[in-house]
């Protein structure tokens, strides 16, 4: 169990509560260490249009959880803050040739930003979720670490997180593998025991995020040209939002040998493609940069994570003015993507990270 739960010895604690498996099982655990714990679920359904779909949290199975826990259960309505901290954002990035991550601006905007504003003003000491992560206090402030299961690990969303923030947060389930945590809640008889994962994307319904923009935001389709990297039209598109760097399938051409989307250039509704050795780059220029500790890392020892689930890499880091800094990669990477995060971390410690600007071409 990680974060603020035993100084003082009993805490009131908001539990945010999804109805899923995670959520269920920190909420049991904090009651478990003795702590004053009420149960919090947001409805975050964005009513962009006709069968708009909802989010991943579900206020009938939270409700239920809640009332075999033998916990208050309360629900909040933020669906005008979702619609426009997460989703309009997603669908104007895609519209700029960017592939963004929207669990990130949720936990930036609205999880550990509205909802724990929110807690502490309902007179809460800790907010506490089902995330995989774990804190640890020490001289030098409060730490963000990865999850003890490498597999479930969400260490790479919650990079935004500060020492005010990690101060008031608890992620109980952080030291547990998965399946320990459904044994859990099996012993525990909740009905969340059993609950499938949610999906990545929990607003864009089974369709996927393609088809979610084509129904949602028509205008974000507009059709244009394929090009090889030499500027030879090779093939036409139906819009770019369709596109992000490293897509392979879906291309509609037919060069005899694969090709990779390499550069989607949304002001001329244009998609470059290219071989594996175009996709490769020396380091990126990031954005929006904010740091676990306040401050920049000194000395080595760095890896960078440029995608949810993609492997850490050796790097270097080159702070910059503005809230920007320079990622130098070791060995060159593939698919650094603009709109993702760049993530660094020093062994299983988050130091921070940022928006994805550009990537810097060998």
């Amino acid at each position: 169990m990680t974060g603020p739960v035993s100084s003082p010895p009993r805490l009131k604690v908001l539990a945010a509560l999804s109805g899923g498996v995670d959520s269920s099982v920190a909420a049991a655990l904090m009651l478990e260490a003795g702590h004053e714990v009420e149960a919090v679920t947001l409805v975050q359904t964005c009513d962009a249009g006709p069968g708009s779909p909802g989010c991943c949290a579900d206020p009938g199975d939270a409700r239920l959880v809640a009332g075999q826990l033998g916990i208050r259960h309360r629900v909040l309505d933020y669906v005008d803050l979702f619609c426009g901290a997460v989703i309009r954002p997603f669908a104007a990035a895609y519209r700029q040739g960017l592939t963004p991550n929207p669990c990130i601006e949720c936990n930036r905007r609205v999880r550990f930003g509205a909802l724990l504003e929110e807690a502490g003003g309902l007179g809460f000491d800790a907010l506490a979720t089902g995330h995989h992560a774990r804190i640890r206090p020490g001289p030098g402030g409060f730490r963000l670490l990865r999850g003890a299961d490498p597999a479930k690990d969400q260490s790479y969303v919650l990079h935004m997180l500060g020492q005010a923030q990690l101060g008031r947060l608890a992620f109980p389930v952080g030291e547990m593998a998965k399946e320990e945590v459904r044994r859990k809640a099996r012993s525990l008889g909740l009905s969340s025991a059993d609950r499938p994962e949610s999906q990545d994307l929990c607003f864009v319904g089974p369709g996927g995020y393609r088809e979610f923009l084509r129904e949602q935001f028509p205008e974000a389709a507009h059709p244009g040209p394929v090009v090889d990297t030499g500027g030879r039209e090779v093939g036409r598109h139906d819009g770019v939002a369709a596109f992000t760097v490293g897509q392979r399938r879906g291309l509609g051409v037919a060069l005899g040998e694969a090709r990779y989307v390499v550069e989607v250039r949304p002001e001329e509704a244009t998609i470059v493609v290219g071989g594996p050795g175009d996709l490769l780059a020396a380091g990126c220029r990031v954005g929006g940069v904010s740091w676990v500790a306040g401050r920049p890392p000194e000395g080595g020892g760095l890896e960078v994570k440029v995608r949810y689930r993609s492997p850490a890499a050796a790097a270097r880091l080159e702070p910059g003015a503005d809230g920007e800094c320079l990622v130098r990669f070791e060995v060159p990477q593939a698919a650094v993507t603009p709109g993702q995060a760049a993530v660094l971390y020093r062994g299983d410690e988050v130091v921070g990270g940022g928006t994805i600007l550009e990537s810097l071409k060998r």
